[in-house]
């Protein structure tokens, strides 16, 4: 039986400018998560939450495509595999946040891309070309510059006692997003995006319930204390509902090994927001830093495929 027709790319222009739309939203969603998370929001109601909001979304999206259900032959075991690997991406990352500066855990985090493009290497695919190797080292120095990296490592005592779990939380994170990546664009690319994306955030939105139900972390369940938590707990889960399907219905069509780093405009842009929204000042290393990147990722985005 011959293997379904994989989905075409989308025009290089085009997929550049849906991911930075991508990294954006989540961007927001991570201010309207720490407004919630102030206000005393428990990770695994909002991880919850966010994640049933999706499961609407995508329902409707799989009734409106009359798409089936059901998994074809040998796709189940990989399909479960992606919803894990998204939730372990989830736990990790909130993880993060909880024990190191927000910014260091983004950092960290949003080294996906490059993991991303050495697992496609490390597993048959092309190696990133010399242009690509270098603008993604140039991305990393502009993150660190952004995100203000040799300020906190500088003050060990405003990084906390937990640093190096935190760090390691960050990486775990950042792993389990670019295997799922993978998995996404090389196992269930041949599967409907929105039926893909549904099995994915129901299984996440499973192991979610079944942690906070066994207690796994303290306090996971913990509901807003006012008003502006729980407004700030709708927020981030209709912004993340329309990232996360966003995200994994055009996967397929992105060329993620390539594009990849173009996501790397989320911390950028969680800066920004933060300041505009939360009236975080950022230094000018912080400006130059977020230059560096928006250069970098427009070079990425019209440099010429070998």
């Amino acid at each position: 039986m011959p293997e379904p027709a994989r989905p075409s790319h989308l025009p290089r222009h085009l997929a550049v400018m849906l991911l930075l739309f991508i990294g954006t939203t989540f961007a927001t969603q991570h201010i309207a998560a720490r407004t919630a998370f102030d206000d005393g929001t428990g990770l695994l109601l909002a991880l919850a939450c966010r994640s049933a909001m999706c499961l609407l979304a995508l329902t409707a999206i799989v009734i409106w495509q009359q798409r089936p259900l059901r998994l074809p032959a040998g796709l189940g075991r990989w399909q479960l595999t992606l919803g894990l690997l998204v939730t372990l991406q989830s736990l990790c990352l909130y993880s993060a946040v909880a024990r190191i500066p927000v910014a260091l855990a983004l950092l960290i985090g949003n080294l996906f891309p490059i993991l991303l493009a050495l697992l496609t290497w490390a597993l048959g695919g092309g190696p990133p070309t010399r242009r690509a190797s270098v603008l993604m080292g140039i991305i990393l120095i502009g993150l660190v510059l952004v995100l203000d990296l040799p300020t906190w490592i500088a003050s060990d005592q405003d990084m906390g006692p937990d640093w190096i779990p935190g760090i390691l939380f960050g990486f775990g994170g950042a792993s389990f997003f670019a295997m799922a990546l993978w998995i996404t664009e090389h196992r269930l690319s041949g599967l409907a995006g929105s039926v893909r994306s549904l099995y994915t955030i129901l299984v996440v939105l499973c192991s979610v319930l079944a942690a906070g139900f066994a207690d796994v972390i303290p306090g996971g369940m913990d509901t807003p204390a006012t008003s502006t938590g729980w407004t700030a707990l709708v927020a981030l889960s209709v912004l993340f509902a329309t990232a996360f399907s966003t995200l994994f219905i055009s996967v397929p069509r992105l060329d993620m090994a390539r594009n990849a780093p173009v996501m790397n405009i989320e911390p950028v842009a969680s800066l920004i927001l933060g300041w505009l929204i939360l009236n975080q000042v950022f230094n000018g290393r912080q400006l130059f830093g977020g230059a560096i990147v928006l250069a970098c990722i427009v070079a990425l985005a019209y440099s010429k495929k070998r």
